[in-house]
This record gives structure tokens, C-alpha cells and sequence, in this order.
């Protein structure tokens, strides 16, 4: 085996060798060119596919696994799939930047992600080389992530993190945190990037990272130190990208170089009558249909003045135009009615207003109906087991009213004039004013409470209506308006173009300070699947209708949502709702109940959904326990 030279360093020329071949046999074009390079990356304007100095100095498995990684992406990925165009207009709107070097580098991750994916599908045979990459490169990420985070270099660890997230196999992999702000950012930064999965094309990559940088720009201050993926800057203004009409273009030179003897000039006809079809470029058969203009005939003396001739009704028919379409005169069919589609697609619009996840998804509402006999016997009998709860709970709320309101104040420079007036003869700066009692702040807020109705609530759902009668008696002796609905997706009706989503309303808004409500909560029973993205986009609507100043949602559920298609994207749908809803200034809160120790993974899982905003209930029957302090904060927040 013999080796070259290259940086000092001795690089396998039959490696070497064997990658070029590569590249053009994948490429297709035998001038391409292969180097060696820092950072792997295709450069279309010069012809040449970099493959990286990462992988140099490990075993030679994973040398050539990783080589021929790169040689896949450049020269399947960036040559067939990436537009450099859009590549180009990117870097100059980033041009200005403060986090330049980071937006073009997490351009590339996502770019590289998205084109692997391609080559997988194109040639499943790249699979093996692709999982040594993502081997490789998570344990030399997970290492820089410790260095940064160590050193606070803050926009370098947060690129290994994202690294880390997008490349996990796992969404339930234990991440560390990187400062306050960033761990605020990093649920919505994390939503917009697990979208490089359903990206369809680079614009889609670019448009990710503008979205994330508009956050990150407020947030960081620094740009990043080292290069992981490199993003050339190149003149790709001028980089043509192959289209058809280059294909029909002569890619060979003519077989012969004869001329025409007698060329006419001027504007006399150079044709004759016969026309005919053999001659030494057409000698031996070849794969000529409709290209034997451009492939195949005589030199001439012509030449052409760059002037365009308008088209003709004579032209051929297979002639290729360009124009302009508009409505034919001729035929209208736009009064006809539509034929009747069949099944159940023709009852179901597409409605994108909940989420994309959702757009199958028909809501169902339901009222409460009158409770009967037994449900009124059990809500009593859980209205006495959290009476002492609920006392202490409206006596402080009591309390701290009446310690917010403002005594009368007297011996002012300003206010009421006071009748004593014999200070303003005994002395020399009088205070003859004063303050009348204000009134007592009132609780300026509304609460929906949303409940899991999923099959797996069934071992839960009795100790989770006794933590509602907690909340509704409460609320409703301190005179807070709210609601109670348990939602659920209906497994048994539901098809590929309609979900039904039920909606019981078991406590209205209008019937919650009401005094013989209550008896209603009974009626929570456990059902089928929980789409939670879509019900919370639902709750979020009817509170934002709401007039009060403070507005809470909270979520009672015990696992991950899970319904008819559902299962991929639930937890980003589900996370993208509640960042919806915190944006029109809704308080959302997730009360996760279980019957067991809760492990690590599921807690990353929940608290990737709502954040820091989580109580996890490992006990269930403690759960009027767990719920007095968190209702006593939100109601003396409201205050």
C-alpha cells in the first residue's frame, strides 16, 4: 500500500484513489475533483468535493466509513439537492449578523441531516457509513459541550447541545443545562429544530435558522469560536444549477468537422426539398430522439446574431415554449356541480388553525347532564375530605386581601381637607389633609382546568377528581370564575381524515360560582386517546375571549399524548401549543400524575413540553396535598 503526502500528514492514495471514483461514479462527472479539507463541503463553482481531517488518526474502519460519509453527502446530498442559490441570497442577509458564523454552521448541520436522510432513501446501501458518522461526531460533541459549558463559552456549548438533540435516538436523553435564558429559548429553539425532519428543500433549512436566530440574537453576545461545518463563501450568483435545458445541450463534439460547401447569405431560403437523413454522424444507431439537432449534423458557416424570432401557428408542436396561460373561451366548466366524493373525506375540511398535526381533527362538545343520585352522595363525600384544605386555603386568601387594602390616612400635605383647622395657627407647616379608606383588591383572574380522559387514567381518575373538587370549591368561595373539561379522542370512530375530539364541559364559566355546582366533576370518567396539542389550542381560544386580567390553564394528564397518527409529532405539537398559548399571555401548567416513582426520561419528556412548569405526582393519593400550594401561589400571584 502506498501513501502521499498531505499537510505533514500521510494520507492512503488508494483510499484516495478509491473516493474520486467514487465521487464521479455519484456525481456523474468525470472532471470532479476530491481534497482534503478541514471541514468536509462541496464547492459547485470550482467542481470539487472536500472530505474532512475529522476523521485522520482512528481506526481505519471508521476512517473509511467516515470518508465516504462525506463523499455521500457532497456528492449525492449537496450535488443533486441543495440550492446554492438560496445558499447564496442566506449569506447575505446574514451578512450583518452578530451570530455569522453560527447561523451559516447550524445552515449546514441541518442541511447534512436533511441530505443524509435523502441518500439513505436513494441508496440504502450509505446507511452503515452514515451511523459510524453520527457515532463519531456525538462523542466529539458531547466532549466540546463539557469544555464549553465548563468555560461558559455559551454559543459553542448551545451548538453541541443542538447537535446532541437533533442526532439523539432518544427523546427522552438526559441534556445539562446552559443559563437561565437560553434554557428559556431552548423549548421553542428545539421545536423549529426538529422540523429539519419534514424539511423538503434547503429554503426550508434557511428559513428554520432565520426563525431561531431572531431569538438568539437578543440572547447571545458572542459569536462562536470553532468551526464543526463549514459553509463556503462563494460567488454562487453565478452558479447554474443542471436544469433540462442543460441536459439537451451537446455534451460531445462532433464525430465529423465537414462543412457545407455552398452556404447561402443573406436572407434567401438555405433549404431544399429533400431532406435527407443519413450522413457520417448518423452512420451507427445512437440515442438520438429528438435531440439529432443538437447532437448530431454538419458544421455550418451560420452564425448566430442573438435575435429571438416570434413564434408561429406553423411551428412543431414539440417545440419547447414559454408563454403564458389564461382561461379558455371555449369549454366552461365551472357551473357544473362537483361529483360526490365517497367515504367520509367529502364531511371533513382540512383546518390548519389547530396545528398541522391536527388538520383531521373534528371537536365535539359536550354539557354536563344532571347528576344523579350516586355522583351527588360522591361528591359530597369528597367535598368533606378536602373541606380543611379548602378552609385554610380561602381563610389566607381572606387574609391577604385584607391586608392588601389601604387604611385612612391622615396628617397629609395633599387629599381631603381635614376639619381641624387650628394647625394652620399653631403651626408652621400645617398638614391638614387625608386619605379615605380604599376598597379591598379583588382576585382578577380565570382558570380552565383541563383533564385527560385516556384509558390509562383509569387507576387515577378518582383521586384526580378528588384534587378538582379542590380547586372548583376553592375558586368558587373566593369568587374566581373557571371551568372543568375532560377531553378525549374517540379511538373507535376516528380514520386517517377524521378524529372526533370530545369535549365535556363538566364545569361551565358561567355555572361555576354557582352554589349547587359541583356534583358535575363526577361525570369524569376514563376513555380512549388524548390529543393534547389540539385541546389545549381549543382552551387557549375560549380563554383568550375572556375579559379577566390573568388567565391560568392547567393540564391534569399521566403520559405523553397519544392518538391516530399522532404518536411521531404529538410532543412537539403538544410543546408548540403551549408556547402558542403563553403568547397570547396564558399561564400553562402541567399536573402529571402517576401511581409510581416517575423516572428521569419521562420527567425530561414533560418538562420538554411545558418547561419548568410542572408538578410531578408520584403518589396519587397525596394529590390534594400537592395541589394547596400550588393553588395558594397562583391565587396570591393574582392578587
Amino acid at each position: 500500500m502506498r501513501f502521499i503526502k498531505f499537510n505533514d500528514q500521510q494520507v492512503d492514495s488508494f483510499l484516495f484513489m478509491e473516493l474520486s471514483d467514487l465521487a464521479k461514479a455519484l456525481t456523474k462527472q468525470s472532471d470532479i475533483e476530491v481534497d482534503y479539507s478541514v471541514q468536509s463541503y462541496l464547492d459547485p463553482i470550482h467542481f470539487k468535493a472536500f472530505i474532512s481531517h475529522f476523521w485522520d488518526h482512528r481506526e481505519r474502519n471508521e476512517i473509511v466509513h467516515g470518508f465516504k460519509s462525506d463523499i455521500y453527502l457532497r456528492c449525492i446530498g449537496n450535488f443533486y439537492f441543495t440550492n446554492y442559490r438560496k445558499i447564496g441570497l442566506f449569506l447575505h442577509e446574514i451578512d450583518n449578523y452578530k451570530l455569522k458564523s453560527f447561523a451559516k454552521q447550524l445552515c449546514m448541520l441541518l442541511e447534512d441531516i436533511r441530505l443524509e436522510e435523502i441518500c439513505i432513501k436513494e441508496r440504502p446501501g450509505t446507511k452503515k457509513s452514515f451511523n459510524v458518522r453520527k457515532k463519531l461526531y456525538r462523542k466529539h460533541f458531547q466532549g466540546q459541550l463539557t469544555i464549553h459549558k465548563e468555560r461558559n463559552i455559551l454559543t459553542d456549548a448551545l451548538f453541541n447541545y443542538l447537535f446532541l438533540r437533533l442526532t439523539s435516538h432518544s427523546l427522552f436523553e438526559e441534556t445539562p443545562s446552559l443559563s437561565g435564558n437560553l434554557d428559556r429559548a431552548l423549548p421553542y429553539i428545539e421545536t423549529k429544530l426538529f422540523s429539519v425532519y419534514e424539511a423538503k428543500s434547503t429554503s426550508d433549512n434557511i428559513k428554520t435558522v432565520k426563525d431561531i436566530l431572531v431569538i438568539l440574537e437578543e440572547i447571545l453576545d458572542k459569536d462562536m469560536l470553532n468551526t464543526y461545518f463549514y459553509l463556503a463563501e462563494l460567488e454562487y450568483d453565478s452558479f447554474q444549477a443542471n436544469t433540462l435545458f442543460d441536459e439537451l445541450k451537446r455534451k460531445n463534439k462532433l464525430k465529423n468537422k465537414d462543412t457545407l460547401k455552398d452556404a447561402k447569405t443573406g436572407d434567401k431560403d438555405v433549404h431544399e426539398d429533400k431532406l435527407p437523413t443519413w450522413h457520417s454522424e448518423t452512420s451507427k444507431p445512437t440515442k438520438s430522439f429528438l435531440q439529432f439537432e443538437l447532437e448530431q449534423g454538419t458544421n455550418t458557416t451560420i452564425n448566430g446574431d442573438g435575435t429571438v424570432r416570434e413564434g408561429e401557428d406553423t411551428d412543431q408542436a414539440l417545440a419547447m415554449v414559454q408563454g403564458t396561460s389564461k382561461k379558455a373561451k371555449k369549454n366552461d366548466y365551472s357551473k357544473l356541480e362537483a361529483l360526490e366524493n365517497t367515504g367520509e373525506e367529502r364531511s371533513v375540511g382540512v383546518d390548519l388553525a389547530y396545528g398541522k398535526e391536527n388538520k383531521y381533527a373534528v371537536p365535539i362538545f359536550e354539557d354536563p347532564i344532571v347528576p344523579l343520585v350516586n355522583e351527588r352522595d360522591e361528591y359530597l363525600e369528597n367535598r368533606n375530605q378536602v373541606m380543611l384544605l379548602q378552609n385554610k386555603l380561602k381563610l389566607m386568601i381572606l387574609k391577604t386581601l385584607e391586608h392588601k387594602r389601604t387604611m385612612p390616612r391622615t396628617d397629609l400635605h395633599i387629599g381631603r381637607m381635614n376639619k381641624k383647622l387650628l394647625r394652620l395657627l399653631t403651626d408652621e407647616n400645617p398638614k391638614l389633609f387625608y386619605k379615605k379608606q380604599e376598597k379591598s383588591p379583588e382576585i382578577d383572574a380565570v382558570f380552565t382546568l383541563l383533564v385527560d380522559c385516556s384509558a390509562s387514567m383509569y387507576d387515577k381518575m378518582e383521586q384526580t377528581k378528588l384534587g378538582i373538587t379542590l380547586f372548583h370549591e376553592t375558586l368558587k368561595s373566593v369568587r374566581v370564575p373557571h371551568q372543568i373539561v375532560g377531553f378525549w379522542e374517540d379511538t373507535n370512530e376516528a380514520t386517517k381524515t377524521r378524529q372526533p375530539n370530545h369535549f365535556h364541559t363538566v364545569v361551565s364559566f358561567e355555572s361555576s360560582l354557582k352554589q349547587q355546582t359541583g356534583p358535575e366533576i363526577m361525570q369524569l370518567k376514563p376513555e380512549e386517546d388524548n390529543r393534547d396539542g389540539y385541546a389545549i389550542r381549543h382552551m387557549t381560544k375560549q380563554l383568550t375571549m375572556r375579559q379577566e386580567k390573568q388567565k391560568f390553564l392547567l393540564v391534569f394528564s399521566d403520559g405523553e399524548p397519544a392518538a391516530m397518527g399522532y404518536e411521531r409529532n404529538g410532543i412537539i405539537d403538544t410543546h408548540e401549543s403551549v408556547l402558542e398559548a403563553r403568547k397570547m399571555g396564558i399561564e400553562v401548567l402541567n399536573v402529571f400524575l402517576s401511581t409510581r416513582e416517575i423516572d428521569e426520561a419521562t420527567k425530561n419528556t414533560i418538562q420538554n413540553i411545558y418547561g419548568k412548569y410542572s408538578i410531578f405526582v408520584e403518589e396519587i393519593e397525596e394529590l390534594p396535598e400537592q395541589l394547596f400550594p400550588l393553588l395558594k401561589r397562583l391565587l396570591l400571584n393574582t392578587i
